[in-house]
């Protein structure tokens, strides 16, 4: 994420993308957010628009935490707001695999469809008993 938080004890900063690409030439800028009633100067590479939004939305699981867990000290609320956004990424993550590998097995299947109308096209066999004509009534 390339940010670097003051009051944040050995936080290293850490490379990641999302919808805002940036590179390390770009300038570093100090943007404030906001967390749960506590103002942090955040510098990094990244867009501050972003940063912000970032910010509102751990904003939003700390204060959830809060509400669960309303005796809880504030190490304790960090600690649940942040476990709750790793499980909503790996989560996402594990989702996402899933995806990658049916858009790959969809992919292979029609590649093969593909070769057989094109092996189709160059027999003398009916249409209708090609190995493509069979495979596709499997569908």
């Amino acid at each position: 994420m390339n940010l670097v938080g003051s009051g944040f004890s050995g936080f290293e900063p850490q490379t990641r993308s999302r919808t805002c690409a940036t590179t390390m030439d770009q300038p570093t800028r100090v943007v404030h957010v906001e967390v749960n009633g506590q103002r942090y100067a955040i510098r990094s590479h990244l867009d501050a628009a972003y940063i912000g939004e970032l910010a509102a939305y751990v904003d939003g699981k700390v204060r959830l935490a809060c509400r669960e867990s309303p005796a809880g000290d504030s190490l304790k609320v960090a600690v649940i707001a942040a476990l709750n956004i790793a499980d909503e990424c790996f989560r996402a993550r594990d989702e996402d695999a899933v995806r990658r590998a049916s858009l790959a097995t969809r992919a292979n299947e029609l590649e093969r469809m593909l070769d057989l109308a094109l092996a189709a096209d160059t027999s003398d066999e009916p249409a209708d008993r090609t190995p493509l004509a069979q495979t596709a009534r499997s569908f």
